[in-house]
């Protein structure tokens, strides 16, 4: 039971981690590229009664900063961010070694329930969970290509959130800072509180649904402008660690001064047997890749590429214990290419091949 409903005020603690390490190759026309790395992250919570309500403080580590390369991770058709001052494309960034630094708390006020947190390093109130953090996702080594539509929130320096539960139903608002973190991928990007979102949400049994909107202040930087961006999904998760079945249907928009830009995810895992998962994801995301990072003095718009990308895999439990499971897996990407890349794409595809490593 949470501390609040036994009336306890010694501190629950909670260890969550995931890591993956294998080999990642990404075959297009003009460039095949690959590397070894590895895809993690740890977080320690803690929670405890405190005034007729529930205090939480959690951290979140992730060592990618050090398990992959400056330049980041090979991805075809990924992009968002920055290296070396140029935009980051078909490479996925690392996460930053913070990736959460926060409270929060909530205490029962009638028949409503009342929620406050304050991050150094967190989530605003926008986006379905994010995808590591998804049983849809959860063997999947490969960050959505449309992250930076829905969830790339995740890792943002400074802010503050409230909400308000009834029954099944959550609202949501948060302040927080809007620019994406910087290259340092060790240091804290604090700054004033800029931007806002706001998220209404519904959870029932394993049935949840979002609807979510937000105004970023220039988010990106190499870009002078600020971004509205919108989502929505609809999801379902059923069973455990170890017979579970999970699927999440997404939408995400940005609105830009040069566009706008959707994106659809269809994901799901399945538990086939005790030790053995299938995982798939497609998606269909535009993306501005042929004018990344191009800002005349006047309005440009963007030429947009709709890609689309469908990934199947398979992992494998090897090992467990009780400290957690080890496993091995492969998955495979296929690629539509529009018009407007043929040429430099070709018809790409993309492998891995790891071994996973889940904390219980």
């Amino acid at each position: 039971m949470p501390p609040a409903e036994t009336g306890a005020t010694a501190w629950t603690w909670t260890v969550d981690a995931n890591a993956f390490f294998g080999f990642n190759k990404q075959d297009r026309k003009f460039r095949d590229f690959s590397a070894w790395e590895s895809q993690n992250w740890v977080m320690l919570s803690g929670a405890r009664g405190v005034g007729g309500g529930v205090f939480r403080a959690t951290t979140m580590l992730s060592f990618e900063p050090f398990t992959i390369p400056d330049l980041g991770s090979p991805q075809v058709f990924q992009t968002g961010e920055t290296f070396q001052n140029a935009p980051l494309i078909d490479y996925q960034h690392p996460h930053d070694l913070f990736m959460g630094i926060g409270t929060d708390y909530r205490r029962a006020a009638g028949r409503i329930t009342l929620l406050a947190g304050l991050d150094v390093v967190g989530s605003p109130s926008f986006g379905p969970p994010v995808f590591m953090h998804r049983p849809s996702a959860a063997e999947n080594p490969q960050v959505p290509l449309s992250h930076h539509h829905m969830d790339s929130t995740h890792i943002t320096p400074g802010v503050l959130r409230g909400g308000i539960e009834a029954g099944a139903f959550r609202v949501e608002a948060s302040w927080f800072r809007g620019r994406e973190p910087d290259e340092n991928r060790t240091d804290l990007d604090l700054g004033a509180l800029d931007s806002a979102a706001g998220r209404l949400s519904w959870n029932h049994g394993g049935w949840s649904a979002q609807v979510s909107a937000a105004h970023l202040k220039q988010p990106e930087r190499l870009s002078p402008y600020n971004s509205n961006q919108y989502s929505a999904s609809f999801g379902y998760t059923r069973g455990d660690d170890s017979r579970r079945f999970a699927w999440l249907a997404a939408f995400g928009q940005k609105r830009e001064i040069h566009g706008t830009f959707d994106a659809y995810l269809l994901e799901a895992t399945l538990n086939l047997t005790r030790p053995d998962a299938l995982y798939v994801r497609g998606e269909i995301v535009d993306k501005d890749i042929l004018d990344a990072g191009f800002h005349p003095n006047f309005v440009h718009l963007h030429r947009q590429s709709r890609v689309g990308a469908l990934t199947i895999g398979y992992v494998r439990d090897l090992l467990r214990t009780r400290i957690g499971r080890v496993g091995a897996g492969l998955d495979a990407t296929g690629y539509i290419v529009p018009a407007n890349l043929e040429e430099n794409y070709g018809s790409p595809r993309s492998y891995h091949f790891f071994l996973r490593y889940r904390a219980r």
